[in-house]
């Protein structure tokens, strides 16, 4: 599957954005997909997951409350909504979509976009 992410740019402390990522081919309900994000100078990190159908997502600690995931297999696209976003989100935010239960790790991941860069700033 490839996937294709979109939606990044510069937006001010507390405000929102979007993310999509659309992906190729018609097995997209049968892979989880998920979220990562890499700043400048730090490893990749988990954001999000949502499991094949939608039924269950799963956050990073420091964007419970903020960050929403969702999916449309209809559209074979999965989001990212990212709300009272703070400086400290600023990263390149990839989508990877995973045939396995696990989601945590980039590992277990089987098929990545390219990323989208997100920056807060003022």
């Amino acid at each position: 599957v490839q996937l294709q992410a979109s939606g990044g740019g510069l937006v001010q402390p507390g405000g929102s954005l979007r993310l999509s990522c659309a992906a190729s081919g018609r097995t997209f309900s049968t892979y989880g997909m998920g979220w990562f994000r890499q700043a400048p100078g730090k490893e990749r990190e988990f954001v999000a997951s949502i499991s094949r159908y939608g039924g269950d997502t799963y956050y990073a600690d420091s964007v419970q409350g903020r960050f929403t995931i969702s999916r449309d297999n209809a559209k074979n696209t999965v989001y990212l909504q990212m709300n009272s976003l703070k400086p400290e989100d600023t990263a390149v935010y990839y989508c990877a979509a995973r045939r396995g239960l696990g989601y945590y790790n980039a590992y277990d991941y089987d098929y990545w976009g390219q990323g989208t860069l997100v920056t807060v700033s003022s």
